[in-house]
């Protein structure tokens, strides 16, 4: 079997290339990467007992047809995945994330592969206090360009399944924080490490503050994406894949722990005041997995990789 992992040296993807072949020893995994963002140091120190085949390529011009066969599955981990800075360029983002999706989608179909596709619980943007997978009309009100494009995403997946057979499994996943080769410091856990270590003052708005929202340790990330590939679970379906809901004072008040000189800076924002909510993870929960992550250990994880640039505190 081969595991076909698109958009592997990113922040998920250079941490679930290391994880796969303890996973799976006997699988070949191929890497697609465009390298946009030039993150080579990803491929650096790959796991000895792996077998990997790497081409640096735009997935939307790749012939899958060369590399994928009957059984074999594909990670669709490509995607522009800056949500704040999606509002600048939302037309270049949905052409490059949905026609990823799209060409992906299409190979596995023509190829009879199996396909897992990542999706956001951005796509909620709910005011009431819990959704799930069953949440239809206003509950699904994202907010970003980045987000309505992975609606669109999802919309495609549930289409090609009932239309066309291809077997495929949507997860929406909660924010990502922890720690990997090919991290990034854009979303809000991450970010808040970097600052706090650097001994930048947070900004907050001060109506956020205790809103919560969904957000997903790595490791779990990871743990769930071999999850569906142990249980052969390619059902169509849509699964909300998070560690737990939290607010940005659960965030702050953990990050202090490790800094406790950190500073936060309040700011208003009134457009905030509606998006507090949480997301239910009971759907997966009733298929058997298991959450091992939290908070705490991601946060003291990330501190203890950047302490080294600035010990000063």
């Amino acid at each position: 079997m081969k595991i076909i992992v698109t958009g592997a040296l990113g922040h998920i993807g250079s941490s679930l290339i290391r994880y796969l072949p303890e996973a799976f020893p006997e699988a070949h995994i191929v890497l697609i990467d465009s390298l946009i963002t030039q993150r080579f140091s990803s491929l650096f120190n790959l796991p000895s007992n792996g077998k990997f085949s790497f081409y640096q390529e735009d997935v939307r011009e790749f012939d899958f047809s060369k590399i994928v066969n009957q059984g074999d599955v594909i990670i669709n981990l490509s995607a522009i995945t800056d949500a704040a800075g999606s509002f600048n360029n939302a037309e270049l983002l949905e052409k490059n994330n949905y026609n990823c999706t799209e060409t992906i989608a299409n190979a596995c179909i023509k190829s009879n592969a199996k396909l897992i596709t990542i999706s956001s619980t951005s796509v909620y943007g709910s005011t009431k206090n819990i959704v799930d997978e069953s949440s239809t009309g206003d509950d699904l009100n994202p907010q970003s360009p980045y987000a309505k494009t992975k609606l669109l995403e999802e919309e495609l997946i549930k289409k090609l399944s009932q239309d066309q057979g291809l077997e495929a499994v949507t997860l929406r996943f909660g924010t990502i924080y922890g720690c990997s080769a090919g991290m990034r410091f854009h979303t809000a856990v991450n970010k808040f490490c970097w600052q706090a270590v650097l001994g930048i003052p947070l900004t907050v708005w001060e109506t956020a503050y205790d809103q919560k929202r969904p957000y997903l340790n790595l490791n779990d990330a990871l743990k769930a994406l071999t999850f569906f590939i142990h249980n052969n679970i390619f059902d169509g379906e849509i699964y909300n894949v998070l560690t737990g809901n939290h607010s940005v004072r659960d965030v702050v008040d953990t990050i202090k722990i490790y800094i406790p000189s950190l500073k936060v800076n309040f700011v208003k924002n009134e457009i905030m005041n509606q998006l507090s909510y949480e997301v239910s993870v009971n759907k997966l929960l009733k298929k058997g997995f298991t959450f091992s992550g939290d908070l705490d250990s991601g946060i003291k994880e990330t501190i203890s990789l950047l302490k080294a640039s600035n010990n000063s505190f």
